[in-house]
């Protein structure tokens, strides 16, 4: 984008909002085309504001913008539709989504594909399908930030086998698991190859025992990249409790 320039009817979701001086928000958006932005929504926090019912989470936004600095200013703001927005455990679910395109993307980097990984993810929430389709958003967040492994083959370069198991931890290929000796203080799991093949091919959704052993994997992977931990997460295990 040119110094310039003005961005028009950019699709987008809105990823978080903060108060910003008297009547305004500072809007954390995630761009198909331009990556995470914050944009200034000026007397957004004012009644009569157009754009007090439009800045929505979870939903397809397509938002308009202007100015060279960081802080960019929005103009428009409209809201595209295609889903109702999420209710009960998908909202947190939702949040948890958020949440991890705001910890692990860098500002004003665009990534097409995570974004239509949002899309994709935002929309089955909201209507309903859950469990699989967040394991395949979380790994597809992985394999496109480069955090994610090579799972149709091991460390040596053969193809998975669907009746082996095998070792997994943060940065390294599948190993199998009858062919090392597993560090006692390295944080891996063990994980069946018929797993790794389900979550390659996105056909978890045929496989309870397969989404269980993902959803292992990518917190593992995850709890990696984020030591500090994932809010969102703790708030849903601690609603669990009650």
């Amino acid at each position: 984008m040119s110094a310039d320039s003005r961005v028009n009817h950019e699709p987008a979701f809105l990823l978080s909002t903060i108060p910003w001086r008297e009547s305004s928000l500072l809007a954390e958006m995630f761009t198909r085309h331009y990556g995470r932005v914050v944009l200034i929504a000026r007397s957004a926090r004012k009644r009569q504001s157009e754009l007090r019912g439009v800045l929505t989470p979870f939903v397809p936004l397509s938002v308009s913008w202007y100015g060279t600095q960081e802080l960019k200013t929005l103009h428009r703001a409209q809201w595209i539709g295609g889903w109702p927005s999420p209710q009960a455990r998908a909202l947190f679910s939702a949040l948890y989504v958020n949440e991890l395109i705001l910890k692990l993307t860098a500002r004003e980097d665009p990534a097409p594909l995570i974004y239509d990984a949002v899309h994709q993810v935002m929309s089955a929430l909201c209507l309903g399908g859950e469990s699989a389709a967040l394991r395949y958003f979380e790994w597809d967040l992985l394999h496109h930030l480069g955090f994610a492994p090579d799972i149709t083959q091991d460390e040596n370069g053969t193809a998975i086998d669907a009746d082996a198991h095998y070792y997994m931890r943060p940065e390294y290929a599948p190993a199998l698991l009858t062919q090392i000796n597993v560090p006692t203080t390295e944080k891996g799991i063990s994980i069946c190859g018929e797993t790794l093949l389900s979550l390659s091919k996105k056909t978890l959704h045929l496989n309870t025992r397969a989404r269980q052993e993902t959803l292992r994997l990518t917190r593992l992977l995850l709890d990696f990249r984020l030591p500090e931990g994932i809010h969102s997460r703790r708030v849903l295990q601690q609603l669990r409790q009650f």
